[in-house]
């Protein structure tokens, strides 16, 4: 395929507006390789370390993002059909090669998941990452057991969100957290049986709910609420930190005696698109058709409105997935 694309270009770290559209050459894809037709794609806090100069391993000028969800354009190996609706995640995009934010796309074949559904692109825009990081943070990084319970911190983040779905289809107690009153009512639309308010401190709402602790907890905001959520949580229980809403990452100091609780785990979870099964993509997107489920998203945007999508994300008052559709 010849000919231009757009795409949203970053030449190095900067504020929003750093973003800019320029037209591109469309990748040629090499065996192995699948240029994707980019209908839509989600935000992600990835992209906002990367513009904000905080991501390792980035090289400029550079299209950022780590998702994208289209059809297959070109595959020379073979591995999909021209035409075949998928999605791809992760794996270096947005950062080592360029990513989603673009009319096309141009990934490894092993980061890419065939699909098959009639729900608006902008809706399929919402799920890759969102999906990959909830259902390997509950499997993997909680080994998350039905009617258990769990403390979602960070709770209407994307990524929360979609947790309390997943978490609510295990017919699991969801207690999550919000530092503003005014989006309670987003997380008991979406299953959430209590919703928190988090001034910084929440292990005493917690247990003056579960008095032992939680079974399982998810911490998204980072290392300043990480220790109080290991305090929320029960002797055997499991915390996974798997997001750093707050933008800090590390603990200073660290002494694991003082700071993680008697017999309480603390697990990671960072996964990629092998960690999604065509099958749990496919049963997830089924379920979204027939009503059975919800994607979580606050708003949808145009290409041309990028400045103003990573301003939202920014700022923090999206309260689920914030998504850009390329036409």
């Amino acid at each position: 395929m010849t000919g231009t694309m757009r795409a949203i270009v970053l030449d190095a770290p900067g504020p929003a507006d750093a973003l800019a559209i320029r037209e591109l050459p469309i990748p040629t894809p090499q065996p192995g390789w699948v240029l994707i037709r980019v209908k839509a794609f989600g935000l992600n806090r990835s992209e906002l370390h990367t513009r904000l100069g905080l991501a390792d391993g980035v090289t400029f000028p550079r299209v950022p993002g780590i998702e994208a969800t289209g059809v297959v354009a070109e595959c020379p190996g073979g591995e999909f059909a021209a035409g075949q609706q998928v999605v791809a995640m992760m794996g270096g995009m947005g950062r080592t090669f360029d990513g989603g934010y673009a009319e096309y796309t141009c990934v490894p074949a092993g980061q890419v998941i065939a699909f098959r559904s009639e729900l608006d692109w902008s809706t399929l825009g919402a799920v890759p990452e969102m999906l990959q990081t909830s259902y390997g943070v509950l499997t993997v990084g909680l080994d998350a057991q039905p009617g258990q319970s769990i403390l979602i911190r960070g709770g209407t983040s994307s990524i929360g969100m979609a947790t309390a779905v997943l978490a609510k289809q295990r017919k699991m107690t969801v207690l999550s957290t919000t530092r503003s009153p005014g989006k309670a009512a987003a997380l008991t639309a979406v299953g959430v049986d209590h919703v928190l308010i988090d001034d910084g401190e929440v292990a005493a709402q917690v247990r003056a709910i579960l008095p032992e602790g939680v079974d399982t907890a998810l911490e998204l905001v980072g290392t300043p609420t990480l220790r109080d959520t290991l305090r929320a949580t029960r002797v055997h229980g499991v915390v996974c930190f798997a997001g750093m809403l707050s933008n800090e990452w590390t603990v200073k100091d660290f002494y694991p005696l003082d700071y993680i609780p008697s017999g309480v785990r603390l697990s990671t979870y960072g996964g990629d698109a092998r960690d999604l099964p065509a099958r749990v993509l496919q049963d997830f997107l089924d379920a979204v058709a027939a009503g059975d489920t919800t994607v979580p998203i606050d708003h949808v945007y145009g290409f041309d409105r990028i400045v103003e999508a990573h301003t939202a994300m920014e700022n923090g008052s999206a309260k689920g997935k914030l998504v850009v559709t390329t036409t």
